[in-house]
């Protein structure tokens, strides 16, 4: 079982131990493998004038991603920022920020500006947090210029520069509402995949 969830939820979300302590809250999304997955979080600690924290959450650690809270064992499981950093960009993470970036298809039609980014979220423990689309501006090759859509990604993608590229067939599984979304990837990367 699984959900999808924006990255803009995530962030600010408090980190909470099993013992009920608050030790930071989340400020940014670590990606890796590719930008397929998530590998972590780079923290901030917690209240009005706490800055950026110097220890970091891999995704590993993570017990559970709730709708309130990240829940850990314990504080002894947050690691240095940089060792996170390293552990996504030695397993090819893209680590940049796409948000404001260009989505094109590999034929070489934009499709929108990314707004967000949506992960998907096992329920249980220890599960796979993956990104699996993003939420976009439209452009006009979408028919719905400056509306918002959800376009699937393929489990790996393909970062350059201001330019994020997917399969020309994405086009055909764009969704307007996140409830379908789900539906919507798996559909996809089974067509990507072909006939078994």
């Amino acid at each position: 079982m699984s959900r999808l969830m924006r990255t803009s939820e995530v962030t600010k979300r408090p980190v909470v131990t099993l013992a009920g302590e608050d030790v930071a809250q989340i400020k940014d999304v670590v990606y890796s493998a590719g930008g397929g997955a998530v590998g972590g979080f780079t923290l901030a600690g917690r209240g009005l004038f706490s800055g950026p924290s110097k220890q970091a959450l891999s995704w590993s650690a993570v017990m559970a991603l709730g709708p309130d809270a990240v829940m850990i064992r314990g504080a002894e499981v947050l690691e240095p920022t940089a060792t996170v950093l390293d552990r996504s960009a030695s397993s090819g993470g893209s680590g940049g920020d796409v948000l404001g970036s260009q989505v094109l298809t590999d034929s070489g039609t934009e499709l929108g500006t990314v707004v967000d980014v949506i992960l998907e979220v096992s329920e249980r423990g220890g599960g796979q947090c993956d990104v699996v689309g993003y939420e976009a501006e439209s452009s006009e090759a979408l028919g719905t210029k400056g509306t918002k859509v959800f376009i699937p990604l393929p489990d790996t993608l393909a970062v350059s520069g201001d330019h994020l590229m997917v399969p020309a067939s994405a086009t055909e599984f764009v969704a307007h509402d996140l409830a379908g979304f789900g539906a919507a990837v798996l559909a996809f990367r089974q067509q990507l995949e072909g006939p078994r």
